[in-house]
């Protein structure tokens, strides 16, 4: 991988957006999405979310999908190079629970 899809660990929030964004959402919903998925434990304010949206826009990880011009919400949806990075990112966080797994940590370890 190079260029646009260059990247460190992606954070918990960009992860969650990415992911909601495999199908097409407006922000509100990939807030209500994200506090579903994580059973509230992860709650964006619009603030933290659309400053995503527009450093997402800027990798090309997400593009903005052509919108009913009766609506004013504009929707998001995963590009091809935002699916390569989050695929990258769950096969590392894939490692570290494995690594974690065979050093003997997971819910069979009391201590």
């Amino acid at each position: 991988m190079g260029g646009k899809t260059e990247q460190g660990a992606l954070t918990e929030g960009v992860y969650l957006i990415l992911i909601s964004m495999l199908v097409p959402r407006h922000g509100y919903a990939v807030m209500q999405n994200i506090e579903a998925l994580t059973g509230g434990r992860v709650v964006l304010g619009a603030g933290t979310l659309y400053g995503a949206i527009n450093n997402l826009l800027e990798r090309e990880w997400i593009c903005a999908v052509k919108h009913n011009p009766e609506s004013r919400k504009k929707e998001y949806v995963i590009t091809q190079i935002g699916k390569e990075v989050l695929q990258s990112e769950l096969l590392r966080l894939e490692e570290l629970v494995k690594i974690g797994r065979q050093e003997g940590l997971g819910a069979e370890n009391e201590n």
